[in-house]
């Protein structure tokens, strides 16, 4: 099979979808979709994510220094959409789609009660990179709904059905389910 050269390009996938929540200086609370996200470090544990300087979410980020990290499920895939083509200086994300904020033990930024996965950040550092800035952070907590962990304590992918993003599309661990803006069609 013969191969062809493109320009340089992120085509790293599959890219893991991520719901970010953050709060403003008056503990008013954000939602971001970002799939520019990943694990960077296992001792500490450290996750990364990147944002574009213009977006809302990046200035809370910014000051506050902490986010928590949410793993959607495919159920909630429409809602998971619209928190990445809504801005958060114009709407109330989770009043906009009907998400559960919960109360984190560590930081500010709330959980999302309706992704069984969620882990509270601390932002160590930061660096600009071009047009989007990476906040490297350490896992200071995690929380998984047990409905979602197998008997060994370990998650059960299947149960917990996250999903990803590749090139414009969104895909289960098995099938594509949606793509990009599909909230608006």
């Amino acid at each position: 099979m013969a191969k062809r050269e493109i320009k340089g390009d992120v085509i790293l996938f599959p890219a893991p979808v991520v719901l970010v929540t953050c709060v403003d200086k008056n503990g008013k609370p954000n939602i971001i979709t970002l799939a520019w996200a990943g694990v960077i470090c296992s001792e500490p544990p450290m996750v990364s994510i990147s944002i574009r300087p213009h977006r809302y979410s990046y200035l809370l980020i910014k000051e506050e220094k902490e986010f928590t990290v949410n793993i959607p499920t495919v159920d909630i895939m429409k809602e998971t959409d619209i928190c990445g083509t809504v801005s958060g200086r114009d709407a109330d994300k989770f009043n906009l789609t009907k998400l559960t904020p919960e109360p984190a033990k560590h930081v500010g930024s709330p959980l999302i009660k309706e992704c069984p996965v969620n882990l509270e950040c601390n932002v160590k550092e930061t660096m600009l990179l071009g047009t989007h800035e990476i906040f490297l952070a350490e896992v200071i907590a995690v929380h998984i709904d047990e409905s979602v962990m197998t008997p060994a304590g370990r998650i059960d992918y299947a149960k917990a059905k996250p999903f990803s993003y590749n090139w414009g599309e969104y895909w289960s661990l098995k099938e594509k389910i949606g793509c990009y803006a599909c909230s608006k069609k």
